[in-house]
């Protein structure tokens, strides 16, 4: 078994699609909650499976932080792409194969939006590193 990142991003992906280009804030409450409860069925499969870990969505807010040496932390909301702009939830799988996390990813994929349709949006997929990479020179 391999652990996997599955992140679901706001926007982003090879091309964006047609049913992912809706803002959630132009949904409906009823979409909204059709989505969300689309997402906690994707959880209950893979839980039934043995595959799911554990997942959350992530709120907007956020904010850059840094080490700089002692005193107060430096924070920046940008000029940046940050995280809170792109990344909408996560959520980790716990598989036999890279081919069973593409399978996950698709079903997390095909959550409804705008109209009841399915997303389609882009789910990046992630392995955990098991080792640390070996350098040699």
């Amino acid at each position: 078994m391999t652990k996997y990142l599955l992140l679901k991003h706001y926007r982003g992906g090879p091309k964006p699609m047609p049913n992912s280009e809706a803002p959630m804030e132009d949904w409906t409450p009823q979409e909204i909650s059709d989505h969300l409860a689309f997402m906690n069925h994707v959880a209950d499969v893979l839980r039934e499976r043995g595959e799911y870990v554990e997942g959350q969505a992530l709120s907007p807010e956020g904010a850059f932080v840094r080490f700089d040496g002692e005193g107060k932390p430096p924070v920046t909301d940008g000029p940046f792409a940050e995280t809170k702009d792109l990344i909408a939830g996560w959520m980790v799988i716990d598989v036999d194969s890279v081919e069973r996390a593409h399978e996950a990813a698709a079903f997390l994929s095909s959550a409804p939006g705008k109209g009841g349709k399915p997303l389609q949006e882009w789910i990046e997929v992630r392995p955990f590193m098991t080792e640390p990479p070996v350098v040699t020179e």
